[in-house]
Formats: C-alpha cells, sequence, structure tokens
C-alpha cells in the first residue's frame, strides 16, 4: 500500500470503528429521555455526543497536533436538567475509548475540541458524529463521517455505516478513500477480506437510479422528480439518511445522488459532505456542486461558494448537471 497517509488512515479507520459501535449500543438501549432537542430542531441523541468524544479521543491521542471540526458541542451538555443525559455520555464515550477513568470534564471538553476549531489551515479533519440522526431514531441509515483536509482539499475519507449492508457485508460496511489511492470496502465489525470498490459502468441515464434523503426539507424531493423525467429515469429513488447515499454510488447500487438545495440562501457544511465526496471520486465517480463546480472547502464550516451537490458515476454527470440547469432555471 502507498505510505502516504498510511498512518492516518488507520487512526481514522480506528476511530470511526470504536465510534460506530458506540452508535450501534446506544441505538441498542435508545430511550425517549435521552433524546434532546437543539436549536435547528434535529434530534440529537446520547451517541452523538458520545461518537464525538470517541472519535476526538482517538484523534487526540494519535495525531495531537491536529484540528478537528466536529458537529456537536456540548454546552447543551452542561445545561440544568441534563444530569442523566451526560451521564449515558460519560459511559457511553468511556465504553468506546476502552476507559474506566473518563470523567464528566474530560468528555465534555473531548466533544468541544470538534466545536471549538476552525475550518483553515493546512491540515484538519472534520468529523460528523452521526451523520443522519433522523435516520438513527428511526432504526434506518445513518453514518459516522470523518475526513482529513490538506490545504484545503479532501485527502482522507472514512465512512461508517452500521445499517448498511454493501457487497454481501450484513454486519454494517466501511468506506475508505485515500487520495490517489482508490476506495476500499470493509466489514465494519473488523472480520472479513477488504475490496476495492468502483462506481457503475452504466452510460444511459434512462436505467440509472438516483439517490435522494428522506427528508424532503433536505433536499426537493419534487424537483428531483422533474429531473428524473427529463434524464429518462423510470426507477423509484433509493430514498436513505445520511452519507451512506455516497456510499450508494461509489458501490454502484446506485449512479446519481442529488442534493437539491430547498431555500437560495442555504449552503452545506463541510461534514455532511468531505468524507462521502472523496469515496465517490476514488470510486471512479465525479463530485461537483449544481452547477457543475467542484467542491470548495476553503470557505471554513459551510461550502459558501457552492449550491447543493450532485455525486455520481461520472459517466452521467454532465447529463444530470444540465438536466438539474433546465428545472432550476427554467
Amino acid at each position: 500500500m502507498n505510505v502516504h497517509w498510511s498512518k492516518e488512515r488507520q487512526v481514522a479507520i480506528d476511530a470511526v470503528r470504536a465510534a460506530a459501535r458506540v452508535c450501534t449500543d446506544v441505538q441498542g438501549h435508545l430511550i425517549d429521555a435521552q433524546t434532546i432537542e437543539k436549536k435547528d430542531r434535529s434530534p440529537v441523541t446520547v451517541a452523538d455526543f458520545a461518537s464525538q468524544a470517541v472519535v476526538c479521543g482517538i484523534l487526540g491521542a494519535a495525531l495531537p497536533h491536529d484540528a478537528i471540526i466536529g458537529e456537536e458541542q456540548a454546552d447543551v451538555l452542561r445545561q440544568d436538567g441534563q444530569d442523566a443525559v451526560r451521564l449515558a455520555v460519560v459511559e457511553h464515550a468511556g465504553a468506546g475509548l476502552n476507559r474506566t477513568d473518563l470523567m464528566e470534564t474530560e468528555v465534555l471538553d473531548l466533544i468541544d475540541r470538534g466545536a471549538k476549531s476552525e475550518a483553515h489551515g493546512s491540515r484538519y479533519w472534520t468529523l460528523d458524529p452521526i451523520d443522519g440522526t433522523k435516520g438513527f431514531l428511526r432504526q434506518e441509515q445513518y453514518a459516522v463521517a470523518l475526513a482529513l483536509l490538506e490545504d484545503n482539499e479532501v485527502v482522507l475519507g472514512v465512512l461508517g455505516c452500521p445499517n448498511l449492508s454493501l457487497g454481501g457485508m450484513p454486519e454494517g460496511a466501511l468506506m475508505v478513500a485515500v487520495k490517489g489511492q482508490g476506495t476500499k470496502l470493509m466489514p465494519l465489525g473488523g472480520l472479513g477480506q477488504d475490496r476495492t470498490v468502483a462506481v457503475s459502468s452504466l452510460g444511459g441515464p434512462s436505467e440509472a437510479r438516483f439517490c435522494e434523503s428522506v427528508e424532503s426539507a433536505h433536499s426537493s424531493h419534487g424537483t428531483a422528480a422533474q429531473i428524473a423525467e427529463i434524464l429518462g429515469i423510470t426507477r423509484q429513488p433509493i430514498r436513505m439518511d445520511s452519507q451512506a447515499k455516497y456510499a450508494s454510488v461509489a458501490h454502484g447500487d446506485s449512479q446519481i445522488y442529488m442534493r437539491l438545495p430547498t431555500r437560495a440562501d442555504y449552503r452545506e457544511c463541510i461534514w455532511d459532505h468531505a468524507a462521502g465526496a472523496l469515496v465517490v471520486v476514488e470510486a471512479g465517480g465525479c463530485v461537483t456542486d449544481i452547477r457543475g463546480r467542484s467542491l470548495d472547502f476553503s470557505k471554513g464550516r459551510r461550502l459558501e461558494s457552492n449550491e447543493g451537490v450532485v455525486a455520481s458515476n461520472g459517466s452521467l454527470h454532465e447529463a444530470v448537471i444540465d438536466a438539474i440547469g433546465q428545472t432550476i432555471d427554467s
């Protein structure tokens, strides 16, 4: 294997696997009292916080000088009335880090390490500790998404998808992509053979299948249906939460993923796309915004220079971008 980023690759795999185990355990014992409502009204669970603490802990121990940009912050856990949630987060984070001596303050500081870093500089990580929280709560698709950026370019991406079965791996899928080194599919639990994956070679849009978000608030279903009609796509879309959609395109199960803006001023968060985008590109696909522009990770925590996201198997990309233009500009 190419030795470039080899240490970072293994650390990221270990961190995502550990976080995914935490998420799976929490999901198996989820109770309503462990759910908090964020200001944007998306549900946050014990697993979000514990997952972020675990990844920040493993990365921090192995690569102490690297900045981490995470989605969650611990302020809500410090509020009055959150004692039970806080205790559960500490318990699960300790299990994920294999530490029985983990203190509450240490866990909160680990979570905030991801919240207080800035998305600038020559090197930093992005983390979504549970991408697709609503899918997690529905016992459906979600992902732990971790990516390394150097000079504003994604060079390493890891997706842990505990409920996604790909290539006969029923225990969950781990997708690992390194710049210039392709994309690997691994069993999330660690037992089994790794394999190189590639996007579908399908060249005609009429036989294609696309992925879209379950929530219509995340991506316009109506616009997607119009685009599908222009392309002659008749197959029903695959609707799933999280960056598992990127894994589906990379593995060739679908050919198109469209994240279509639901309002003109919305800009995507970098942790929602960094890992998945590299997974698709290194599998031979293409990822741009809806105008065909490359994703620009140089603007901070959001893709301020981009509108939406489109991932495809590459051969269909131009046709998809043209169809989007016909639809949204008409």
